[in-house]
């Protein structure tokens, strides 16, 4: 093989086997109950993802109602996952990630459904996925603004307690390799 072709082999090794890891809609996969649209939604792709913000905000109605802010966190390391109901991978680490949030004070995980559906739909879902952590529903066309736009899913951040990224997880991510960021 020639250099400049193992050179692009290995180029597009550290592109593509990032995004094989996460989890993306099947074709044909039934797809969650969705809110009736009053208008026509677009074709387009969501918006293109922008520079990830090193302090993030966020702030978020959960499915029950409640409003969720990042900086009601400060001082907690906090695990902001998204995630949605078609996606195997991330139905696989809710229980994982419900145990984290449940067993240790320091760490707090907020769910952010990124899929077309609707409160009801989510809270149907949860009641054969229960989970202790809040769950807000993120619209695929305006998604939180200091967050990259997801590329797969489930993408999880770690955000430590002074409110700066630690870490960025793209594809299933355990309360192992959550806590071993932590402890770095």
């Amino acid at each position: 093989m020639s250099r400049s072709l193992l050179l692009t082999l290995a180029l597009l090794s550290m592109v593509v086997l990032p995004m094989l890891a996460a989890c993306k809609p099947e074709a044909g996969a039934p797809a969650p109950e969705a809110a009736p649209a009053a208008e026509p939604t677009p074709a387009a792709a969501p918006p293109a993802a922008p520079a990830q913000v090193e302090y993030p905000t966020l702030a978020v109605k959960t499915i029950d109602g409640a409003d969720w802010t990042l900086a009601a966190h400060r001082g907690k390391w906090v695990v902001v996952n998204f995630w949605a109901t078609w996606c195997a991978p991330c139905r696989k680490e809710m229980p994982e990630l419900s145990a984290l949030d449940a067993m240790r004070e320091h760490i707090e995980v907020i769910g952010l459904a990124y899929e077309e559906s609707t409160p009801e739909a989510l809270q149907a879902f949860l009641e054969d996925h229960p989970v202790v952590y809040p769950i807000a529903l993120v619209d695929v066309y305006d998604p939180p603004a200091d967050f990259e736009t997801p590329r797969g899913l489930p993408m999880t951040y770690l955000i430590a307690p002074d409110g700066k990224v630690a870490k960025r997880f793209l594809g299933p991510v355990t309360a192992a390799e959550l806590e071993a960021a932590i402890t770095l």
